[in-house]
């Protein structure tokens, strides 16, 4: 039994900053690799973030010098920092976990998503 619960999602004018975050809990021996994807209407779901254990990040090209992927691996929590953000990020936003469970093994978790809207 593991679950990600989200937060940090809301309305935020063109140029803001919100900052997301994404805990894990239940049965856990270790978690992995971390990530955030986004989907907007009518859109693919994609990946915007992600970001190992060790602290290696990667990040999508439209996230490249705005987000920030960081963790904090005694929580089980990951976060996104998104600054100078533009309509274009308005989203729902998921966070997504590759989780090695106590008794079940690998588990591949998904948050249900935070709403991110970016308008003035």
């Amino acid at each position: 039994q593991v679950q990600l619960v989200e937060s940090g999602g809301g309305l935020v004018q063109p140029g803001g900053s919100l900052r997301l975050s994404c805990a894990a809990s239940g049965s856990i021996f270790r978690v992995n690799v971390m990530g955030w994807y986004r989907q907007a209407p009518g859109k693919q779901r994609e990946l915007v973030a992600a970001i190992t254990s060790g602290g290696s990040a990667n990040y999508a090209d439209s996230a490249k010098g705005r987000f920030t992927i960081s963790r904090d691996n005694a929580k089980n929590t990951v976060y996104l920092q998104m600054n100078r953000l533009k309509p274009e990020d308005t989203a729902v936003y998921y966070c997504n976990a590759d989780i090695r469970t106590l008794v079940v093994g690998g588990l591949d978790a998904w948050g249900q998503g935070t709403l991110v809207t970016v308008s003035s």
